[in-house]
């Protein structure tokens, strides 16, 4: 519009100089007509004591001494309309502008002049005209300019807004489409406008793309879950066998290593049934139910009684909305890093925050950087500092947190600790 408003006062003022200068070229081209028809009259010796003139036009006919030898009707026949000044300036092509009181006249008259006649006896003719209408129409259209210019520009914002938002409703239709799938991750389609133009055809295009990503997705949660699956078979008798091995007496050395790492295969394999899981319930829980926090800090203290560092849980009267196995999972995942990686604590407290409640784990390890705090949710992600240093850990505990998180309507959240270390949060709905 500001492109508009510039283009329109631009048009308006090349408008107004044209029609004026139209206008004066008019009004000389009639003056110099009849000074020419004038002069026809002197050279052929036939100028009458009163020249005849149409309309407003003044003649006047001035020998060598300025002096009025002919004249039209309304002319002064004793005063010449311009000094002599002025007349050299007229002489040269140049209009000059006059009082018309030289005349009688109230209104500014516009004078032109031609030499004319034999060399022995020259004289000049003068032709002046009233050009008092041509300043009202000059007037009339300024105003009539000004005066329609902010209309103008309203009227066609106006028009562009509604044209534009006509034709831009199917694209912001598509990004908010675009926004649902991407959150919730359902299978909804971009609605397709009727309008056979580029943006119908984007639609189609884009909705063929997600077609394709959601059959390789399909896929790929299909491969997970079954190569899960299918692993906690053998991995349960590779299990048996060696607490059977250990039952009769017959462990090797390195039992205790195949213990461990079955039981990291086992977490893992457990972890992706999970996801693949949360993959497939697309729909956020509908079997939520008021969960005492208590009862989960109070599950959660019970379950460490011999970690490698002490796990501290605080006292709280909140309750939370939401599937209670998915926020103990949740929450034992958090202190599950914490103790992992915490120095010589961890502590796990909660509080209110508007009309959620925040359960918060705090360890006094060595943290997580500010930069790698939205990458450690990503499944399969490991840090190349010291928290990676992890025998049991495989990238998957922070991705299903975020993921049971997401399903009962709050997040997880991290933040560097109070006295170092790292702060991990879940925030929830609050339950009555």
């Amino acid at each position: 519009m500001l492109g508009v408003a510039a283009a329109l006062a631009i048009g308006s003022i090349a408008l107004y100089g044209v029609l004026t200068v139209l206008s004066y070229r008019t009004l000389d081209a009639n003056a110099r007509a009849t000074a020419h028809d004038v002069a026809t009259l002197v050279q052929s010796g036939q100028l009458p004591d009163v020249i005849p003139v149409t309309g407003s036009e003044i003649v006047q006919v001035l020998d060598a001494r300025d002096r009025v030898v002919s004249a039209s009707v309304s002319s002064d026949r004793l005063t010449p309309i311009l000094q002599p000044a002025e007349l050299r300036r007229a002489l040269h092509g140049r209009p000059v502008i006059v009082p018309g009181s030289r005349v009688g006249l109230a209104s500014p008259l516009r004078v032109r002049a031609t030499s004319t006649g034999p060399s022995t006896a020259p004289v000049n003719v003068l032709v002046a005209q009233q050009f008092d209408d041509i300043q009202h129409s000059q007037r009339i259209l300024g105003l009539t300019l000004v005066a329609s210019y902010p209309v103008l520009l309203l009227v066609l914002a106006l028009m562009a807004w509604r044209v534009m938002g006509a034709t831009l409703r199917p694209v912001e239709s598509m990004r908010a489409t675009a926004e649902r799938i991407s959150g919730a991750g359902h299978e909804e389609r971009l609605p397709v406008p009727r309008s056979r133009d580029e943006i119908q055809r984007l639609a189609v295009t884009l909705n063929a793309m997600l077609d394709r990503l959601e059959a390789s997705r399909a896929r790929q949660r299909s491969f997970v879950a079954d190569a899960a699956h299918e692993l906690r078979s053998p991995l349960a008798s590779m299990q048996t066998q060696i607490d059977v091995a250990e039952h009769l007496g017959e462990e090797l050395p390195l039992t205790a290593d195949l213990r461990a790492e079955v039981t990291r295969m086992t977490r893992l394999v457990e972890d992706l049934l999970a996801l693949a899981r949360l993959d497939s319930e697309t729909a956020p829980a509908l079997d939520t139910a008021p969960v005492p926090v208590a009862n989960l800090l109070e599950e959660l203290s019970g379950r460490y009684p011999l970690a490698r560092v002490p796990v501290t849980t605080g006292r709280s009267s909140l309750v939370v909305h939401a599937r209670a196995d998915d926020v103990r999972r949740a929450l034992g995942n958090l202190t599950d890093n914490g103790v992992r990686h915490a120095r010589s604590r961890v502590e796990v407290t909660a509080y209110a925050e508007a009309d959620r409640v925040v359960i918060a784990v705090v360890d006094d390890g060595s943290g997580i950087p500010e930069a790698d705090r939205e990458r450690v949710f990503e499944r399969f992600t490991r840090l190349d500092e010291g928290r990676d240093r992890d025998a049991g850990g495989a990238g998957l505990g922070l991705a299903i947190v975020e993921e049971l998180m997401s399903r009962n309507g709050g997040s997880a959240r991290l933040a560097d600790a109070p006295g170092g270390g790292l702060l991990a949060e879940l925030v929830l709905p609050r339950g009555q």
